[in-house]
């Protein structure tokens, strides 16, 4: 097995073996970004210093020590421009680094680069990025998923070992699923959202990107706890993660969300996804049926606090403080031709809808609307978890379709219908691979859990991924 194919984990044992040391990890990697980034574009911006220097600058004894890691281009790092894909921050460098960066700096992982995302992680292809699309490593003309579409190419395609993304409706989980990596979204609060520029506040989450269910754990390890720096970052006692990696689910309770099934999507992905159920139960697991609230209420709530959030939160980029500015004969016009110019379509779509939402006399029927939907949503996960400990459905109703298809918006949003309800109500989710298409594309399972059901959800997908065994990689 080549350097750059190992896992996070796999690279460590190598290292405490004497088999491999950081400069030869570092350096395998540095030569396959060159190989393959030109195709993949996983990448808006690659680390410039040499392997001399992180080498000399890296923390050592972490638990990452000398690994190689990817940020999405939302998370705020001092030593790198942060632009969000966006026009409007080209040329921003942060003065300090975001709490996950770091804590991975401090366990001495390295980072690589800033990773290609939809503009402002509105999105799930990458194709709204205002640089470029992402290609998708299994076939280069199909798309990567979004928003944190680089970062699921990078890992996929061996630039990286592991990468953290941000989950604001599925955008770690639904590129996992099209990239056939594993995408963890955990509990809202778990990981500090300091140095992550805002989409929608009360919905956005941190998480990795990794080869295996394994590594998952291991960089959960390392970004989540309280900070105090965040108001919504739980004060609790976090366990070790590595302890769930084990091949366990007897006497596992699972429900099967019918409405999820009763949605019109792909039969290949429904099969896989199913045979992956049929895998669980033979492992000892106890499959059952239950009743959710449909997913398209959950779609339709999202669609008008996410944009109603994201219309607040980017009202700060205006030209005045920082990113660009456009030429204008007065202040007004100056803030009008900076944000007309420097957001793309999708972003400037979301910030009218949310506005219109938040508008008097229409914060009632809708934004108000949309909250009282996700009391019943969030209430209805509790209340099914006190008889579950865990839920199952496909990631997305699809697997990754070709760059540039056309699409109805509408048909844009669904693709995030099995990934919304679990930001909606807060609770944490994995997506795994668990098969291919007929046309070689990656399908994703996803597990959802309780508040802090982390555990659980790692023992489970741990224990799916041993048993299905794919060793299939894509070939670039």
């Amino acid at each position: 097995m080549k350097i750059y194919e190992m896992s996070a984990g796999e690279l460590l044992d190598k290292k405490e073996n004497g088999e491999l040391d950081t400069e030869d990890i570092l350096n395998a990697f540095r030569e396959r970004i060159d190989e393959v980034e030109d195709r993949v574009r996983a990448f808006i911006t690659v680390s410039e210093k040499e392997v001399s220097e992180e080498l000399a600058e890296m923390e050592t004894g972490g638990e990452l020590e000398g690994i190689p890691l990817a940020v999405k281009d939302n998370m705020s790092t001092a030593d790198m421009e942060t632009t969000c894909a966006s026009k409007i921050l080209q040329g921003y460098n942060p003065p300090y680094d975001a709490a996950v960066i770091e804590q991975i700096r401090k366990q001495g992982g390295v980072i690589a680069g800033k990773t290609n995302l939809d503009e402002f992680a509105m999105g799930s292809s990458t194709e709204n990025s205002a640089f470029y699309p992402t290609r998708n490593p299994w076939n280069l003309d199909h798309v990567v998923g979004g928003s944190s579409g680089g970062s699921a190419a990078a890992v996929a395609a061996g630039e990286v070992a592991a990468a953290l993304g941000s989950d604001t409706g599925g955008s770690i989980r639904q590129p996992a699923s099209f990239c056939g990596v594993v995408g963890m979204k955990p509990t809202y609060g778990n990981v500090s959202r300091y140095g992550l520029i805002a989409f929608a506040s009360s919905l956005d989450q941190i998480g990795p990107l990794t080869r295996n269910v394994e590594d998952s754990a291991r960089i959960l390890n390392v970004i989540s706890g309280h900070d105090k720096r965040d108001t919504t970052s739980v004060d609790r006692e976090f366990p070790d993660y590595m302890e769930f990696i084990k091949e366990d689910v007897s006497g596992m309770k699972i429900g099967v969300p019918r409405e999820y099934f009763a949605v019109d999507f792909d039969k290949e992905v429904e099969k896989t996804v199913k045979d992956s159920l049929e895998v669980l139960q033979e492992a000892g697991a106890q499959i059952e049926e239950v009743s959710v609230i449909e997913p398209e209420y959950a779609l339709a709530a999202y669609y008008i606090i996410a944009p109603a959030e994201a219309s607040s939160n980017l009202a700060r980029f205006d030209g005045v403080r920082y990113g660009s500015r456009s030429a204008a004969e007065d202040v007004s016009s100056m803030f009008t031709r900076t944000r007309s110019e420097g957001f793309g379509e999708e972003v400037k779509r979301r910030i009218m809808l949310g506005t219109y939402a938040l508008s008097s006399g229409y914060y009632d029927d809708y934004y108000l609307k949309a909250q009282k939907v996700r009391t019943l949503i969030k209430d209805r996960f509790a209340e099914l978890f006190s008889g579950y400990d865990l839920l199952v459905s496909p990631t997305s109703p699809s697997t990754a379709f070709k760059i540039g298809a056309e699409k109805d918006l509408m048909e844009q949003y669904r693709a995030d219908i099995f990934t919304v309800p679990v930001n909606i109500a807060g609770i944490p989710a994995i997506s795994l691979p668990c098969g291919f298409d007929s046309q070689g594309l990656p399908v994703g399972f996803q597990i959802m859990g309780p508040h802090y059901g982390e555990g659980a959800i790692l023992q489970t997908a741990y224990t799916l991924e041993q048993k299905l065994n794919l060793e299939q990689k894509p070939e670039l």
